[in-house]
């Protein structure tokens, strides 16, 4: 009877046919779990580049250029900051790819092989309330799409100074009626399609992404069209940094680093799950040339429309409209309105659902998959997302909105690191498969199912910089806050590597010489 486990065909690793049977009645094992074949991974350069455009093409991708302007950053250094951000974050994003193209594992079997078979549900429910964050944001987004339809024929809705008073972790916050209800509409309709599942909305699903990008073109000759006479497009673009606004949010460089930040952060979930989409990669060089392509230059782009779309608003209304939602309360031709705002919701419905309500529906799910059914787990999703991560509060400001993706980048910044430490320098990329479906007994058990070395260095990378949120104040603190995700990355990559080498979890490591005597080589 043979002994092996896997097989290695041209650098890519499945489990052998005897062992995936073998593992079938593990209850650490299903379908969506299991490991693809080589055959299944046939996703080419072009595959996941559209992938990426599809999940960058949004309108909150937009904000992180025209919050930066709403503090005061000019355009081309606010198109800078993102673009730096969008390339940094790449890195990890790719390092933490490539298990998934050479394994064939998704996110959450790396996280067993890092924090232990029962020790990954903590990146996997930071993850999913992560996630839960965005539902609220992009159900506020399309709820801006759907006051301005219901304004269309009760214009009362259209009215931006018809404000009601909600509760928030800001204190009450003010926010136009229409918004607020479209955004309840909106995110009991997310609700109810993840539920029901997407099939009912796959004709969407391939006009969504032209149409969010005719709308951004729209928006561009809008912000055109309102600049002051004698303002021309590049000179929009070329204005200078507003020193006042700039010295009100602490300086230029507190400014521009914690911008920096949080622009990293806007993809550290993806740099955590990626695993879930490289596993269907054909080879290395094609992940790595997808990602390459589909991610930094339409964030770029993204990022160029929404500092051109405040800058003008700033010129002409005084202030820069930091949500280009906004728009809809500044248009009069209501069949504009309609066929804007409803492109808006088709391609926002698609991009919230599938990249932020199924995943966290999902992880809810797994922490008892007997008790907690996807269905319910849809639900448990809606609830957080409105009632705890409220978008009207993240979404209501530059600052806030920069506030937020710090402070989860501050958190899951180690969790990427501690992967790429785990698989790179300690596994040094040589892993067991079949192991991970084992529970006790297997080597990713740890302690009691827990890797006590990568819960350690998580909290030691991430504790620091989230003090200045509980009041902690001097320029020490400032500074630490302004490089957070770096710090919390740089801290939790380290001490991992130094207690691994410490501690009881050798024993999760594969030798050469294992690793040969379970791989066949085809």
């Amino acid at each position: 009877m043979s002994t092996y486990t896997q097989v290695e065909k041209n650098g890519l690793f499945e489990l052998t046919d005897a062992a995936r049977a073998e593992l079938v009645s593990s209850s650490y094992y299903n379908e969506d779990l299991a490991p693809t074949s080589v055959s299944q991974r046939n996703w080419t350069t072009y595959n996941i580049t559209m992938l990426w455009v599809g999940m960058a093409i949004c309108i909150p991708s937009l904000s992180l250029a025209s919050g930066l302007i709403g503090m005061g950053v000019s355009p081309w250094l606010s198109v800078l900051n993102v673009a730096l951000g969008n390339l940094i974050i790449l890195i990890p994003i790719q390092l933490n790819s490539q298990i998934g193209t050479k394994y064939g594992i998704p996110f959450p079997l790396f996280a067993r092989l890092t924090f232990g078979t029962l020790g990954a549900q903590i990146p996997a429910i930071l993850r999913a309330i992560t996630a839960c964050g965005w539902t609220s944001v992009q159900a506020w987004v399309g709820g801006g799409a759907v006051g301005a339809i219901i304004g269309c024929f009760a214009s009362k809705f259209s009215d931006a100074d018809w404000l009601i008073s909600i509760p928030s972790w800001g204190g009450m916050t003010p926010v136009a009626v229409g918004q607020f209800v479209g955004y309840i509409i909106f995110i009991i309709f997310i609700g109810w399609v993840a539920y029901t599942g997407m099939d009912q909305i796959k004709w969407i699903q391939n006009i969504g992404g032209p149409l969010l990008l005719a709308v951004m073109i729209a928006l561009l000759i809008w912000a055109y069209s309102i600049t002051p006479e004698g303002t021309g497009f590049f000179e929009v673009m070329s204005q200078s940094n507003d020193d006042e606004l700039i010295a009100q949010n602490g300086g230029f460089l507190v400014v521009y680093l914690v911008a920096l930040m949080g622009n990293i952060a806007f993809w550290a979930t993806m740099a955590l799950n990626i695993p879930d989409f490289s596993r269907y990669a054909k080879s290395q060089k094609d992940q790595f040339r997808g990602q390459l392509y589909g991610m930094p230059i339409p964030m770029a782009f993204c990022a160029f429309v929404g500092a051109y779309f405040a800058q003008a608003t700033k010129l002409a209304y005084g202030e820069a409209m930091f949500d280009p939602t906004g728009v809809f309360y500044h248009l009069e031709n209501k069949i504009v309105i309609f066929i804007a705002a409803l492109g808006v919701v088709a391609a926002t419905v698609t991009t919230c659902v599938a990249a932020n309500v199924v995943a966290p529906a999902n992880g809810f799910s797994n922490i008892a998959p007997k008790k907690i059914s996807y269905k319910k787990g849809v639900v448990i999703t809606i609830i957080i997302a409105f009632f705890i991560l409220q978008a009207w509060w993240i979404y209501g400001s530059g600052a806030a909105y920069f506030t937020w993706m710090n402070a989860y980048g501050t958190i899951l910044a180690p969790i990427a690191a501690i992967f790429i430490a785990d698989y790179f320098v300690c596994k040094k990329q040589k892993i067991d498969v079949a192991g991970l479906f084992k529970g006790s007994d297997g080597r990713y058990w740890y302690n009691g199912g827990f890797n006590v070395a990568a819960i350690i260095a998580w909290v030691v990378a991430f504790i620091l910089p989230l003090l200045i949120y509980f009041g902690v104040s001097g320029p020490f603190w400032t500074f630490i806050n302004s490089i957070n995700y770096v710090w919390s990355f740089v801290v939790g990559l380290v001490v991992y590597v130094i207690l691994m080498k410490t501690s009881m979890a050798k024993n999760s490591f594969v030798t050469e010489e294992e690793h040969e005597s379970f791989t066949d080589r085809a």
